[in-house]
């Protein structure tokens, strides 16, 4: 076999450690998991926008809020998640307000308090397995560079025993080592991208969705005291 073949990707793979396959093909495992991740979240941000953009658009338009109300509770299966939050901020103000004994800022913090909760529920969806993005970001290029550092040990224990070793000895064993190094770089850039990406987004729907709870606290207070 020539020095050619013997640098040939596949054939490097193939003539590698056990232990760098492992490496491989645990980065490479954990980049079908990475991509698959980036392009659900993808999806479900861009829906949560439009969602978002779309029951803006109903509410200040001028509908009536029990009109409103009735629609998210017939759609919450497919509403999203700022209709979800004003649905339960909606739904405690009409049960407070039906009690007599309460006041007005009592009942205008029991709507905060459930469109608080429901916004933290709504958030913990969208930043799911951003955490996973993160982690792929950060310690794949480490779990690819210990590949590297073993294979390249193994390349030259290899040599031990030989008299007089050449470049072309040794380089079969250390190109097949540093690919485990350029899998975990193809792994964690994508991921960190995608991480950085998504996270400014959901930061800047969930400046929209405390922003709309701002607003419709005042909205129901006004309505409280009449």
């Amino acid at each position: 076999m020539t020095v050619t073949q013997d640098l040939d990707i596949w054939t490097l793979i193939l003539n590698a450690s056990a232990v760098v396959k492992f490496v491989m093909i645990l980065l490479l495992a954990v980049s079908f998991m990475s991509w698959m991740f980036i392009f659900q979240k993808w999806f479900t941000i861009r829906r949560a926008r439009e969602q978002t953009e779309q029951f803006e658009r109903e509410f200040w338009s001028g509908n009536d809020l029990n009109a409103l109300y009735q629609g998210a509770v017939n759609q919450r299966h497919t509403i999203g998640s700022l209709e979800r939050i004003f649905e339960a901020g909606f739904r405690e103000f009409a049960k407070l307000r039906g009690q007599r004994a309460a006041d007005a800022s009592g009942i205008v913090d029991g709507s905060r308090r459930a469109m608080r909760a429901t916004f933290q529920r709504e958030m913990d969806l969208l930043e799911r397995h951003l955490a996973f993005l993160a982690s792929t970001g950060s310690v794949s290029p480490y779990v690819g560079l210990f590949g590297t550092v073993w294979g390249i040990m193994h390349a030259f224990r290899s040599l031990a025993n030989v008299q007089q070793a050449t470049l072309a000895q040794v380089a079969p064993g250390i190109a097949e080592a540093l690919i485990a190094t350029a899998i975990g770089l193809f792994a964690a850039i994508p991921a960190v991208v995608a991480y950085n990406r998504y996270s400014h987004d959901i930061d800047r729907l969930a400046i929209r969705f405390e922003s709309f709870m701002e607003e419709f606290s005042n909205i129901l207070h006004r309505q409280a005291v009449k």
